[in-house]
């Protein structure tokens, strides 16, 4: 695979929150939901989105935002303007108090906030779970990203206006299909831009000797890899290929090999219903009692206790 496209084949939705945001100044939302990712697209008028720490960014129509949890947020029509509502784990609502809101701003499907005709609209779609996304690629992201109207032109927002207002069968699906889709536009577009700083190993892959080493790697992570044998796929010498990995990666060849063979255990336990053995198998092990012990050391629990959360 191309490196965008092993970079971006995390996003996948599944029962994602998504809403219709409508509201008129002024209007004020605090975010605490502690979600891994959340799309912000203005449809109309203008609004803010305030970090705990770091800038502040405004918001045009046709501009989008994506904010990297779990760190809370503020959306408003002016920085300065109070909260009067907060957003909760679970897409739960409270006004600032902790008195729940109890439906009172609900405007229909999907639709939230003051009008459906506010002087301000978002589309807002939400991960709500970190394995929905894929961790190199939450870990490639800063805080807070923003792509403005001039930097991308995205044909996907007529259909999310059209089918998010739309109570048919299938209707989730659709929806968190468009999500992914907007997601893998957006973020294509923000890692071709001057602004973004993609992981080591994604940079490294233009280099001649450790991209051909990390295609490989990634390429074929069942086959019994060693530094010799990788450096000899890559025409260089063991210490040449090892030193220039280390310094380009951040990590040995084999210990980015460990972690790579792991994150696809990790996707296959949440994904499929393969048994522990045949993964080990798919992802290079010989033995589910050997990818059981590298897991749980990498990821605190065990690959049965991984799946069954992730359930």
């Amino acid at each position: 695979m191309d490196a965008l496209a092993g970079l971006l084949e995390g996003p996948r939705a599944r029962g994602a929150f998504m809403i219709r945001a409508c509201f008129d100044p002024p209007w004020a939302v605090r975010v605490e939901d502690r979600a891994p990712l959340t799309v912000m697209l203005a449809v109309r008028g203008d609004a803010w989105v305030v970090p705990e720490t770091g800038e502040r960014l405004r918001l045009r129509a046709g501009d989008l935002a994506i904010a990297r949890g779990p760190e809370p947020y503020t959306c408003a029509d002016d920085p300065a303007t109070p909260p009067q509502a907060v957003i909760l784990p679970g897409g739960g609502c409270s006004y600032p108090d902790g008195r729940p809101l109890n439906g009172s701003m609900d405007l229909g499907v999907r639709t939230w906030g003051d009008r459906p005709d506010g002087a301000a609209v978002l589309l807002i779609g939400t991960y709500l779970v970190r394995g929905e996304i894929g961790g190199r690629l939450l870990d490639a992201l800063p805080p807070l990203l923003s792509l403005t109207a001039d930097q991308w032109d995205c044909p996907l927002t007529p259909l999310l206006m059209t089918e998010v207002t739309r109570d048919e069968p299938g209707q989730e699906a659709v929806l968190d299909r468009l999500l992914d889709l907007l997601v893998i536009a957006a973020l294509r577009s923000w890692f071709a831009g001057p602004r973004a700083e993609p992981p080591a190993w994604y940079r490294a892959l233009g280099d001649p000797v450790v991209g051909r080493a990390l295609r490989l790697l990634q390429a074929d992570p069942a086959h019994p890899w060693t530094v010799a044998s990788l450096a000899a796929k890559s025409e260089v010498s063991r210490a040449a290929l090892a030193r220039r990995f280390t310094e380009l990666v951040g990590e040995p060849p084999m210990a980015y090999l460990t972690g790579w063979r792991l994150a696809l255990a990790a996707d296959r336990l949440r994904d499929t219903d393969d048994t522990l053995g045949a993964i080990a198998r798919q992802v290079g092990y010989g033995s589910a009692f050997a990818l059981s012990t590298a897991f749980k050391r990498a990821y605190g629990v065990s690959p049965q206790e991984y799946r069954t959360r992730a359930a």
